[in-house]
């Protein structure tokens, strides 16, 4: 299982952050704004986190491993409709939409499940080893696609990638995926609600909503994914536009996924200490709503935490390509993803507990 969480995040996560080379070959080709190419990717964003507290509660009836095959086969039609865009709104259903829903059923929430019902006592572990898969995945697929967009273009490359999907996912969700023991004897769905409500009380989202430090958490979500999806999507288009040659721009964007504010002699600096803080937020932040809310309901709860992700994933990119679209600088997005990135950790330590609260004694299961 842990080779197909590793394979999973570099596939996934690697085919997202592609589209950061994505957007300079959109933009070139059709003349649109970077607001408007940028904005496919916030609108997946938007539907994917949309989705989260639904793929919460399929998962608890159904289980992470089919769930998992139907999304990598979805995504991977998303990505041959993406190739034959000719319109901005080909480009909003093809990949904001359908691959959009390809990644909701393969993708974070899935993947969180899947660890914390294996490694219920590990998942701040458990969950660093899966995320490894990230920095492998942006690394090997941010260079490739740029690759690809110059030898045979970006039509071909949205195909060449739908391919590498269906050839990792579904042989390692088939092979390498099992459910965790608590799926497979039904404690995690409706079926066995008297042996929850002997163990005690649980969270539930109706519990959780009602926690100072579920929003509190929902915030330090949220900035840390804005910031950090913000500087991954422009990173190419930033490079180039400062002279970088668009394939090394992408091998740095490959090898941590940053903006670079300074000369071309310092991108791989930034893209170093950048990716350090980077690859901590994979697995703290499941690892945080697991010791704050965890137990059965956790999958429904994590999955509207996601939500809140996703709104940062499609505000951040957004939000920038405006302000460059309006000024021609990325200068003051930097700015506020500075004060993010300072604001997000110090919430953290407030609303995080030395002792996590604990859940309600009456479960209320509606």
């Amino acid at each position: 299982m842990a080779t197909w969480q590793l394979g999973s995040r570099a596939s996934r996560d690697g085919l997202g952050e592609s589209y950061s080379v994505f957007l300079v070959a959109l933009v070139r080709e059709f003349g649109w704004s970077r607001s408007l190419v940028t904005g496919a990717f916030s609108f997946l964003s938007l539907i994917h986190g949309g989705l989260g507290p639904v793929i919460g509660w399929i998962l608890r009836r159904v289980g992470p491993r089919r769930v998992i095959l139907v999304g990598v086969v979805v995504m991977a039609i998303g990505l041959v409709l993406s190739a034959e865009t000719t319109t901005w709104w080909h480009l909003y259903m093809a990949f904001g939409v359908i691959t959009a829903l390809g990644i909701s059923l393969n993708g974070w929430v899935p993947l969180v499940v899947l660890v914390r019902g294996w490694f219920p006592h590990r998942v701040g572990t458990a969950m660093g080893i899966a995320s490894a898969g990230i920095g492998a995945g942006i690394f090997g697929f941010v260079p490739l696609s740029q690759i690809l967009i110059d030898g045979v273009g970006w039509r071909w490359t949205f195909r060449v990638l739908a391919v590498v999907t269906v050839g990792w996912g579904l042989p390692a969700a088939f092979w390498l995926v099992k459910d965790p023991p608590s799926f497979e004897e039904g404690s995690f769905g409706p079926h066995r609600p008297e042996a929850l409500a002997s163990a005690g009380g649980y969270w539930t989202l109706a519990a959780a909503v009602r926690s100072r430090r579920f929003w509190g958490l929902a915030g330090v979500y949220f900035m840390g994914n804005c910031v950090t999806q913000m500087l991954m999507i422009h990173q190419v288009a930033y490079l180039v536009d400062h002279g970088v040659p668009a394939l090394i721009a992408a091998t740095v964007g490959g090898a941590v996924g940053l903006v670079s504010i300074g000369a071309n002699s310092l991108p791989y600096l930034y893209a170093l200490l950048i990716g350090l803080g980077y690859s901590v937020l994979s697995p703290v932040f499941p690892a945080v709503a697991s010791d704050l809310f965890g137990g059965p309901g956790f999958s429904t709860i994590y999955g509207a935490l996601y939500t809140v992700i996703c709104l940062a994933l499609a505000s951040g990119p957004w939000a920038a390509g405006r302000i460059f679209d309006l000024t021609g600088s990325y200068a003051t997005a930097l700015w506020v993803g500075l004060a993010m990135a300072v604001v997000s950790p110090a919430l953290l330590w407030v609303v995080g507990p030395r002792r996590p609260n604990p859940p309600p004694e009456s479960p209320d299961r509606s």
